[in-house]
């Protein structure tokens, strides 16, 4: 197992537009922990830099929100800013610079189509985020993540963007109701490296929908879409 050369680094350092002075915290976003588990060599995956890309990119992005909509309320830009920091539109970034052929990838997760999975490639970009950040600061990292997420905040200001299924559900119910919402894992499939999720939403003590996806945010959303239908429909 080795890295990426010098000349891929740069590449990839080109399409994101930002150079680190510390190449090895970008190698570290790239690995996921189904290479690391594999790898003899005591190597760590980039789920720490994940975590902290996570709360920087939720903060400026939310910052940013603020000081653009000064005449919009809490529940708007909390829509605004889910639709921007979805894994969907995570992963839309990361196709869009075709991150995954730089990651590394366990044999399992890679023979099972993890370059191209979602939840993976939403994970490396936050990872990145979280690279940038302790490799140049918050300004810096502000200005990465605004330039990177320009075209999604152009569609999620349009209307265009990931809907948060969840949150429209909530707002429909609670209007006449103040029973809890609730979602609960009623099944899991697969190997570790390939879980497939059943979730159901309950309202009060009945289930109200059903949702399958590659992670529980996922299987939520769709739970979530279902009830709507069925509310609507």
């Amino acid at each position: 197992m080795s890295y990426i050369s010098k000349h891929e680094i740069g590449e990839l350092e080109r399409r994101i537009g930002y150079r680190f002075k510390d190449s090895k915290l970008l190698l570290n976003a790239l690995t996921h922990s189904s290479y690391a588990n594999e790898s003899p060599n005591n190597i760590s995956d980039n789920e720490r830099l994940e975590f902290l890309g996570d709360s920087v990119l939720e903060l400026v992005i939310a910052d940013y929100l603020y000081g653009m909509f000064g005449q919009y309320k809490e529940g708007d830009l909390t829509r605004i800013r889910a639709s921007i920091v979805s894994e969907g539109s995570l992963a839309e970034i990361a196709r869009s610079i075709e991150l995954g052929q730089f990651l590394y990838l366990g044999k399992g997760e890679s023979n099972t189509g993890g370059r191209d999975r979602s939840s993976v490639l939403a994970d490396a970009v936050e990872a990145i985020i979280g690279a940038v950040y302790v490799d140049s600061g918050i300004k810096q990292a502000s200005e990465f993540i605004i330039r990177l997420f320009t075209p999604i905040m152009k569609k999620s200001f349009e209307g265009k963007g990931f809907q948060d299924y969840k949150t429209n559900l909530q707002e429909v119910l609670q209007k006449d109701s103040d029973k809890d919402i609730v979602y609960r894992v009623i099944e899991e499939r697969g190997p570790d490296h390939n879980k497939d999720f059943v979730v159901e939403v309950c309202h009060g003590d009945k289930a109200i929908g059903r949702g399958r996806g590659k992670n529980k945010k996922e299987a939520e959303q769709h739970a979530a879409k279902e009830a709507l239908g069925k509310i609507n429909g």
